[in-house]
């Protein structure tokens, strides 16, 4: 959808297609805190009066272990900080903007496929009311997500696949309770990870660590409330404002990578090309920079008749793909309890945390890939025109 509307933006026609409807797509439960790149890529697209209204605005972070509780001020150390506003209600202010300019977006498009990505008048069928259709372009470009069709199409001689399949889950709740804190609380205890998040001033989000064989079965509201409370020390447990969850769900944690994100006249963007542990809140974010780069690097072809942006979107974004994975991937080892997480390794994470805690330093690191790193400039240096 971002991709959408910079190309709109640009003057370059773009179909979307969409294999549910709009109201499945709002109703999936994903990320809520928004990079600042992500934050003014909506205002610069004219989305951004709701988020000003509902979002909240995040200065900083806590780290707890083992009760004590820091804040890192990530507004002061770098000058950003970070917008919670849920996944959710980014599409929903897509969905709307796409229906007042009017660009093509179909969904409930099934068995999509794609054809001849390896020339230079590639295709995509699909069916959608029982009938077959096909549309003729110049690219295709693969925002469908791990388990899509774009990535797939790829020959296996030519992707690289790197994977780590972590030993563990998140169990998450959705309630509609005050959050126990202003800021997101990331939690190191001794029975494993939690996080105290939030939707709203009145919506709660949180997680604990759980088991891969665990089931959502497994845990009443009450248990959960307790391991949380727990997990996050007295003085943040006591800020617990309990009531009834009207979302719980488990979520594996993954760090994959393939690549080249290009092929052909086929490009991958997103969770199709990178996921990321949720640890590090950058999942949609990395899927924003991405299409910000893709779509420079369109415009740069449409408009001044040259490949170099095109040629060069795989190794700039991976650039930061790979960036991000490796604090994810950091933040992730920091805090949460591994099987092989014995009595040397927890006092090596408390060391490192309270290292953190002691090192202006060390925060700034934290807070500079909390917020996002910048971009890398563009072959050409190329902007893509939102007036």
């Amino acid at each position: 959808m971002f991709l959408g509307m910079l190309l709109h933006a640009a003057g370059v026609d773009a179909v979307i297609l969409e294999r549910r409807d709009r109201a499945y797509v709002e109703g999936r439960v994903r990320a809520g805190v928004l990079e600042q790149i992500t934050v003014e890529l909506m205002e610069q697209l004219g989305l951004g009066d709701r988020m000003r209204r509902e979002g909240l605005p995040h200065a900083g972070a806590n780290i707890a272990h083992d009760g004590e509780m820091f804040r890192v001020d990530m507004q002061m150390l770098t000058g950003s900080g970070v917008m919670v506003y849920g996944q959710q209600e980014v599409m929903k202010d897509l969905f709307d903007a796409s229906a007042r300019q009017g660009f093509s977006l179909l969904f409930n498009a099934e068995d999509i496929r794609l054809h001849d990505i390896e020339r230079a008048s590639p295709f995509v069928t699909w069916r959608r009311d029982g009938v077959e259709r096909r549309l003729d372009c110049d690219f295709i470009v693969g925002c469908d997500g791990y388990h899509g069709v774009s990535r797939a199409s790829i020959p296996e001689r030519v992707l690289q696949v790197f994977e780590r399949v972590y030993p563990f889950g998140w169990l998450g709740v959705l309630a509609d309770v005050p959050p126990a804190n202003h800021e997101l609380i990331y939690c190191n205890h001794e029975r494993g990870f939690a996080l105290a998040s939030m939707r709203s001033p009145t919506r709660s989000r949180y997680y604990v660590q759980c088991s891969l064989d665990d089931r959502v079965e497994n845990w009443s509201d009450d248990r959960f409330w307790d391991e949380l409370c727990l997990r996050l020390g007295p003085e943040a447990g006591a800020q617990v404002v309990r009531g009834p969850s009207f979302e719980k769900s488990i979520a594996p944690l993954r760090t994959f990578v393939a690549e080249p994100m290009r092929h052909g006249r086929l490009f991958l963007a997103g969770d199709a090309a990178h996921i990321v542990p949720p640890t590090g809140a950058k999942g949609l974010n990395l899927a924003v920079s991405d299409v910000v780069m893709l779509s420079e690097a369109l415009w740069e072809y449409y408009g001044e008749r040259s490949e170099a942006g095109i040629d060069g979107y795989s190794a700039r974004a991976l650039a930061r793909v790979w960036k991000a994975e490796r604090f994810s991937w950091w933040l992730t080892s920091l805090t949460h309890r591994f099987p092989e997480t014995g009595p040397l390794e927890r006092r090596l994470q408390i060391a490192e945390l309270d290292y953190i805690r002691s090192s202006r330093s060390a925060q700034t690191v934290l807070a500079e890939n909390y917020v996002g790193l910048p971009m890398q400039p563009s072959t050409r240096n190329s902007q893509i025109g939102l007036q």
